[in-house]
């Protein structure tokens, strides 16, 4: 569907502020009765799948069942607590992913996953219609989050450009799951080590980081009982500089909420550096030996950033 059959939408009044999400958390679209597993397994957010996870012939049914479940959480916010709700459309290759974006954006979303993204006129043509539907719903212009899927080599390769496409952008990354539509435009061989994806994953993050997208995610592991694997798998997410994951499992998700946390030991850490460094610029000192290694204000920046982010 090309951009041009919509008119233009409202213009979007300046940047919401996304907050950081660990764990988001799959959910079919056919199964909101699960969403009280989803928060109890305390996923930061829920993701609605209207897509892969429903048969064809259950696709209207299952996004009356979704409409329903963010009227609900609208209405009775303690249902779902501090967890965000987000919706997995189908593409909008028609006028009815139009009809279904409709039919999902209301008071309760926090925000809509669009698959297989291959351009940023795809988000353009999101954006708009996004536009269109919060002021039909009397929402602020750009509450609704966006997160652009990269399931092509071509979106893959255009992530910068889709990443500004729109400033409602949020929470874009890299997903390689094996098997999958990643795995099957690219050509890799999946490996529970994810070496042959560290190139792809960290070059995506780059282009997220430099258009300014807040809190990029990635993900899959769908090896569902090897939590171990699913650790080391997060842990090398995190040390590219990933900040949370897509889950497919409840029991994915607090190892993922442990993995994308800083622990005590590292908080206190943090507070430490920043003490000495503060002690040294006091004595018109720069840079200061903090546990035999040098640190400067560039390190205690960085401190206060982590203990401002997770309330300490």
């Amino acid at each position: 569907m090309s951009s041009e059959a919509y008119p233009e939408g409202p213009a979007e009044a300046g940047v919401v502020d996304r907050p950081p999400l660990r764990s988001l958390l799959f959910v079919p679209g056919t199964r909101t009765d699960w969403l009280p597993k989803a928060r109890g397994a305390g996923a930061d957010a829920a993701v609605l799948d209207l897509e892969d996870a429903v048969p064809a012939a259950d696709k209207l049914a299952a996004r009356a069942q979704v409409a329903d479940a963010l009227a609900r959480a609208a209405a009775l916010p303690e249902q779902t607590g501090r967890m965000a709700l987000f919706v997995r459309v189908n593409p909008l290759d028609d006028w009815a992913g139009a009809e279904e974006l409709r039919a999902v954006v209301r008071p309760g979303l926090a925000g809509i996953v669009l698959p297989k993204v291959r351009s940023a006129q795809d988000v353009r043509l999101a954006d708009r219609l996004l536009g269109w539907c919060e002021q039909e719903q009397g929402m602020p212009p750009g509450r609704v989050a966006l997160v652009p899927l990269l399931e092509t080599a071509r979106g893959l390769r255009e992530a910068y450009d889709i990443a500004r496409a729109a400033s409602r952008i949020a929470y874009l990354g890299a997903l390689t799951a094996p098997g999958g539509d990643v795995e099957r435009a690219v050509g890799y061989r999946w490996s529970p080590e994810g070496t042959e994806t560290v190139a792809l994953r960290s070059r995506v993050l780059l282009d997220a980081r430099a258009a300014g997208v807040p809190c990029p995610v990635s993900g899959l592991w769908t090896r569902i009982g090897d939590l171990p694997g699913l650790r080391a798998f997060a842990e090398q997410n995190r040390s590219l500089g990933y900040e949370g994951m897509m889950a497919i499992h409840p029991s994915h998700v607090p190892v993922i909420n442990e993995v994308f946390s800083p622990s005590s030991a590292e908080l206190a850490r943090c507070a430490e550096l920043i003490t000495a460094v503060e002690a040294a610029q006091r004595e018109g000192t720069g840079a200061v030996t903090f546990r035999g290694e040098m640190v400067d204000e560039a390190m205690a920046h960085t401190a206060r950033l982590v203990l401002e982010r997770h309330g300490a």
